[in-house]
């Protein structure tokens, strides 16, 4: 049954995703409409969506861990106004007027009120940051604000998680204890105590047991190792964080904080990416199946002047705050209408909610609806834009200057070779992302003060994680040749903006280059080796001046022979009869120069 289960949504999700992506609708609404599709009231291949929709919401949990990877304290301090003041104005803000209308308009208890209002008043962090970033605009001053707004929302679901129980009707220590609390029959006190313990070692773990174990696991070059021991800590923090009552996303967004500085955070947010990608998925699958269309039809006229209610007050809300802190132009209206729906984390307060009976089961149902037909709403909005405005000003020229201009550089391997090259980029002001596979190399490294990331170049979505999108140029710099040239055709293949400068290991390795259009490339040993003749050739009796000349054309000669012999390379005879031929010619070329070298000296001499 299971199985079957599986195939079904796993179909649902294949026919309908990219469907919507091509309608320009994104993948969250794709998975939306899938879950519509197979839901017990159009299709009905699907049933009661609550225990995989509890399982699901685990995707969630493995977001904030992700988000917290991503809050770098440089980070946080450059976005600190937009996100502290920008985003808490938002939600408090949104929140207020939500209650008071739920309150005195709709005459709900006060928690209840409250509950809505708090739920109400987060975005979905999915599906705008997503869109914003296929149409470009999330580096424009309302996408960078927007998403100032998305991480302060992403953060208050922590404390607005904390609060929810402190509004619960029902005995909240019998609410935990049913949800596997295993100290809720402590005093206040000793839970509190203990909580504060638990949160206090996942810090410290994190900053100082988790680097030397990772490093361990990292040695072993076992991928899969490596990508479970990243799950283990994930689920192993949610559970360890459920059984003491707190929230398992209070608990992984931590961790992911504390290792936001870690060398393996880039492996880490490829690791966990692809599943908490699928689980979301799963849970947008589940949230449309579990729609309930007769209470649409039936209250409709309710449901949809509470969807365009919510829309118009977060938009008047949102239009405040833009004008208030001076956006400008059409980047008030793209930040308005990013955020005005609701979002994804709804659902999971909506669960604790009903669990609680903060909400009815009819309340609850309504709200569901309410936010999920926002959801559908939003992508709609931002595509009213695009065509309205977006094509009337094309050039767009106002918010070129908010776009930061980079010069960051990849540099893939750190060793003797790519450590070189870093400083000299690094003294010049260029920002460097490291990337070096050798955890006992990055280990040696950041003792040293280096930032250096672990992981493989080769892998796209580690590359892309360290910026190839908008990086100017990738230094290869690993010491295997066949590694290298698989970043080659990778960085050909996704990022063709990049230049690409390399080390050859020798000159085979500097032909497979020249196959694969790299032009940029040094044979590591061939400089060092030819500076070393040349001193020989002064120790051997020759002045600097012939000594210097002589390496010089030899350095010429050979880089032009290297270049015309890379076509001939592979044809055993043909290359090496042309190889043999151009020892004679720089044999030739020598002693031609050192023979009109000397009649120049014995004309300076006076003996001409």
């Amino acid at each position: 049954m299971m199985l079957e289960m599986a195939v079904i949504y796993l179909a649902a999700a294949i026919v309908a995703v990219p469907v919507a992506k091509r309608l320009g609708l994104g993948s969250v609404l794709g998975y939306l409409l899938a879950g519509i599709l197979i839901g017990p009231f159009l299709l009905g291949l699907v049933g009661e969506q609550t225990d995989v929709m509890h399982f699901a919401e685990f995707g969630v949990v493995m977001m904030l861990f992700l988000v917290g990877l991503e809050l770098q304290p440089s980070r946080l301090w450059k976005l600190r106004h937009s996100i502290i003041g920008l985003g808490g104005l938002q939600v408090l803000l949104s929140a207020g007027l939500i209650f008071a209308i739920g309150f005195y308009l709709f005459e709900l208890q006060w928690q209840t009120a409250l509950a809505i209002g708090l739920m109400l008043s987060l975005s979905s962090t999915a599906i705008v940051l997503q869109t914003l970033t296929e149409k470009g605009w999330i580096k424009q001053d309302a996408g960078q604000n927007a998403f100032s707004v998305l991480l302060f929302q992403d953060i208050a679901v922590i404390p607005i998680l904390a609060l929810i129980p402190l509004l619960a009707f029902t005995d909240i220590n019998a609410a935990q204890a049913d949800h596997g609390n295993m100290i809720a029959h402590l005093p206040s006190y000793l839970q509190v105590m203990i909580s504060l313990g638990v949160i206090g070692t996942i810090i410290l773990a994190g900053r100082y047991v988790s680097a030397p174990l990772f490093r361990y696991i990292a040695e072993t070059h076992l991928r899969e190792i490596f990508t479970i021991s990243a799950l283990f800590l994930v689920v192993a923090i949610a559970v360890i964080m459920q059984k003491i009552g707190l929230s398992p996303a209070l608990g992984t967004f931590l961790a992911g904080v504390v290792l936001a500085e870690s060398e393996f955070r880039h492996e880490l947010e490829v690791d966990i990416e692809p599943f908490k990608g699928l689980l979301l998925g799963l849970f947008f699958i589940t949230v449309g199946a579990s729609i309930d269309f007769p209470l649409l039809l039936e209250q409709s006229l309710l449901v949809l002047g509470l969807v365009l209610g919510l829309l118009l007050v977060k938009a008047l809300v949102l239009f405040v705050l833009a004008q208030g802190f001076k956006m400008q132009g059409e980047q008030k209206l793209l930040f308005t209408l990013a955020l005005a729906q609701g979002g994804e984390f709804a659902f999971v307060l909506l669960s604790l909610t009903q669990n609680l009976e903060i909400l009815t089961l009819e309340q609850t149902k309504v709200v569901t609806l309410v936010v999920t037909i926002s959801m559908l709403c939003a992508p709609l909005l931002l595509m009213f834009y695009e065509r309205l405005l977006v094509k009337k000003t094309p050039e767009n020229p106002e918010y070129d200057n908010e776009i930061e201009a980079t010069n960051s550089v990849i540099i893939a391997g750190y060793g003797r070779f790519g450590q070189v090259v870093g400083r000299l980029l690094s003294a010049q002001g260029y920002h460097l992302s490291i990337l070096d596979h050798s955890p006992s190399q990055i280990d040696m490294l950041r003792r040293f003060g280096n930032k250096v990331f672990y992981g493989d170049a080769a892998r796209k979505d580690l590359l892309e994680a360290a910026g190839a999108k908008d990086a100017q140029l990738l230094v290869i710099a690993i010491d295997a040749p066949d590694k290298a040239l698989e970043i080659v055709e990778l960085a050909h293949k996704h990022y063709p903006q990049l230049k690409i400068v390399a080390r050859a290991i020798d000159r085979r390795h500097a032909y497979q280059y020249l196959r694969l259009g790299v032009t940029s490339f040094k044979r590591e040993t061939f400089d060092s080796a030819v500076n070393l003749g040349i001193e020989a050739l002064t120790l051997l009796g020759n002045s600097s001046t012939v000594a210097e000349r002589a390496g010089d054309l030899f350095s010429q000669h050979d880089n032009a022979s290297l270049h015309e012999l890379a076509a001939l390379w592979g044809d055993d005879h043909t290359y090496g009869v042309a190889v043999r031929q151009r020892m004679e010619d720089l044999k030739q070329v020598l002693a031609k120069d050192k023979a009109a070298q000397e009649r120049l000296n014995t004309c300076k001499g006076g003996d001409c």
